[in-house]
């Protein structure tokens, strides 16, 4: 059969964002998928999931119509019945429109977040929700935790190019594990050790793939990566590592600093993280003597319920030895908000209500359950619309959110791929295109590229792209917008003119158009992004959130995290998978034969305290549940630790509930975020 080779974009929920050259095969089948090599970031690797793309994208588990249920909620798809498209849509559109005639509009509730990262298929959902006045969003599900704690120091959600990482001679990969979840970074610091003999540190709770190929791993105890960055600082100051004349000129307090961490030495850090003053001033002084220093800040330790604090205080690091100044060195957490791009086509931000509620995607067990923290005065949810994510599983307090969807009351419709637990629970499930299937235009984290993908398959049966779907109920539900009359090429054309970018007929062969800044604007050179121009030291976190009260202004250690008590004594990482995206592969074949089984990563002292062995049953547990995984004899971390990598889909548990049956919904500090690595647990035979 003739095969070609077309450029795409990968569209899932990782910051690399892969260009990619897809095999197209009869113009109609997918081959093999393989990193774009003319993008000198991805060059040419991608991750195995997504290589195998063509297992998803030919599933014969896809949905290929619309359905509506007749059965038990939660059950199979075999408690639904195909309906056409117009049929479907005209219920969807009558059962918001009697919901909010019944409570008002802020009773429907558009519910999205990131199973693709394409700006129109992903966020077009919220020109709905501004047309029609629904309950809005707060997306604090990911990212909103680790933006708070990079903001608070830099400014603006940016750092140095990634690419850098490969003319640095000390990686330091914190809270993150590239190998499994974003492999670019592993292909730059290969280059950095091959040519220059770079050094690779890792710092995360378990010896993670990442870890097992650094030569300095330090697993510091959940919540108190803090004080270890605190410590390391006041190592620098101690010793003589610090910038000073740096400092001066670029950042707001280091006097105050210096004064602050005075108290945070490696004998308080060793304490509060269970590492060794040795592991605490042996990093330091690395870190200190090696001028080309790059730090890639991971999202891990940020879901902790300090974990805005946590990052904060490792992004001051660079600050204190001047390393933003020179090439190769500094720090990146995301480059999102590198390019600036005016959504407010896409999102109908111009019929934006400022005054509509604002509801937690982390918190919606509680929400559907009528916690009045989350409803305030106004009307119960009784409409969800979910498009884009996984929430009978991802969401955190699984309790709460499958007694929330089982509500008889309350109407839901899903525009989902595969018949997911949460399309299960739905009264009309939507048949949804992949990112091979329609048009879209992609940012990425971890790069400095904005990237034009295409559609380069037909759509499978009768599946519709997310922008046809709320056009469609747009029209239905009498919504006005010039976003909802014009396909997703020409949204994207003209939202990148609004933009001031190149318009699609003018975009550069491939779709890939690389925004990196000048060199001194990269490094922070002609000023950091704050109003006086300085990294802050002291940080504004008043700015930032409500629960500004609870965060002191300098970089501390915060013990706000659930710690444990002799009833709880264990910490719980519900860490991800290297098979697994979010939800988005726990259904292919290659990614289940890799990953076996739902699996507790238990140190061997404890399991022989438990008298337990490899294999065996144990039950895990807090106030909010138990469940039941198998053990692993695992010593890559502290005794304290436990590690359940997935996430894994609810049938896979013997008892029909996953992992986040047993995280908090509790919103991080200081304005929101799930903290699903904050979990204390207790561990039984099960």
């Amino acid at each position: 059969m003739p095969l070609d080779i077309v450029p795409s974009v990968c569209p899932h929920d990782c910051p690399s964002a892969c260009a990619l050259d897809v095999e197209r095969i009869d113009g109609r089948g997918l081959g093999r998928v393989r990193g774009g090599a003319a993008q000198p970031y991805t060059l040419g690797v991608v991750c195995a999931k997504v290589a195998r793309y063509a297992e998803r994208q030919h599933h014969p588990e896809r949905l290929s119509q619309p359905l509506r249920r007749v059965g038990e909620k939660g059950t199979s798809i075999d408690a639904f019945v195909p309906i056409s498209w117009d049929d479907a849509l005209d219920e969807v559109a009558d059962a918001l429109t009697r919901a909010t005639q019944r409570h008002g509009s802020e009773t429907v509730w558009p519910y999205y977040y990131a199973g693709t990262m394409g700006l129109v298929q992903r966020d077009g959902i919220n020109r709905l929700r501004h047309a029609m006045r629904y309950s809005r969003e707060d997306l604090t599900i990911c990212n909103a935790l680790s933006d708070a704690g990079w903001l608070a120091g830099v400014g603006a959600k940016r750092g140095v190019d990634g690419r850098e990482i490969a003319k640095s001679d000390l990686i330091v990969v914190w809270g993150g594990n590239p190998v499994s979840t974003q492999v670019n970074v592993m292909t730059h610091i290969a280059t950095a050790r091959r040519e220059r003999g770079a050094k690779l540190v890792v710092i995360d709770p378990y010896r993670t793939a990442t870890a097992e190929r650094a030569d300095l791993h330090l697993a510091p105890l959940p919540g108190t990566d803090g004080a270890l960055a605190c410590a390391v600082m006041h190592v620098l100051f101690k010793e003589g590592y610090a910038d000073r004349a740096y400092m001066a000129r670029y950042t707001d307090d280091p006097e105050g600093l210096e004064a602050h961490l005075a108290t945070r030495d490696p004998a308080w850090a060793a304490e509060v993280t269970g590492l060794s003053e040795d592991q605490i001033v042996g990093f330091a002084r690395l870190y200190g003597r090696t001028k080309r220093s790059y730090i890639r800040v991971g999202y891990g330790f940020s879901r902790s319920r300090n974990g805005s604090a946590q990052l904060f205080a490792v992004s001051c690091l660079p600050a204190v030895t001047g390393a933003w100044a020179y090439e190769g060195v500094g720090a990146l957490y995301s480059n999102l908000g590198l390019v600036a791009i005016d959504t407010t086509l896409i999102e109908g931000l111009d019929q934006l209500v400022p005054t509509a509620r604002i509801l937690d995607q982390s918190r919606i067990g509680p929400v559907l359950t009528g916690d009045p923290r989350d409803l305030g005065n106004g009307p119960p949810v009784s409409a969800l619309l979910v498009q884009n994510t996984n929430p009978m599983v991802v969401a955190p307090d699984s309790r709460l959110v499958h007694r929330g969807f089982a509500r008889a009351d309350l109407f839901v419709c899903v525009h989902e791929q595969f018949m997911t637990e949460t399309a299960a629970m739905a009264d009309i499930v939507l048949p949804a295109t992949t990112f091979l299937e329609h048009d879209d235009l992609y940012l990425g984290g971890a790069h400095t590229y904005l990237q034009l993908g295409r559609a380069v398959l037909p759509p499978h049966a009768e599946c519709r792209s997310n922008h046809e779907v709320i056009n469609g109920l747009a029209e239905r539900l009498g919504a006005c917008h010039p976003g909802f009359a014009i396909n997703a090429v020409e949204l994207i054309d003209r939202t990148l003119q609004l933009s001031g970018l190149p318009g699609v007929e003018s975009f550069p062969e491939g779709g890939r158009l690389d925004c990196c800044p000048p060199f001194e604007t990269g490094h922070f050179l002609d000023g950091f992004p704050q109003a006086d121009k300085k990294f802050h030291f002291r940080a504004d976190w008043q700015a930032i959130g409500p629960e500004y009260t609870r965060l002191p202004a300098f970089a501390d250690h915060i013990a706000a995290i659930d710690d444990g008590d002799p009833e709880r004594p264990f910490r719980l990482v519900p860490a991800p998978s290297r098979s697994f995206l979010n939800t988005s592969f726990n259904n292919t074949p290659s990614s289940l034969a890799r990953e076996g089984r739902p699996t507790a990563l238990i140190h061997p002292e404890v399991l022989k305290e438990l008298r337990l062995g490899d294999g065996d049953r144990v039950r895990l547990g807090n106030r909010q549940g138990s469940l039941v995984v198998h053990a692993r004899g695992f010593a890559g971390m502290q005794k304290r630790v436990v590690i359940v990598e997935g996430l894994w889909p609810n049938h896979a548990f013997e008892e029909g509930i996953g992992i986040n049956l047993l995280t908090s919904a509790d919103p991080g500090l200081p304005r929101g975020g799930a903290v699903f690595h904050d979990t204390s647990v207790w561990l039984r035979p099960a």
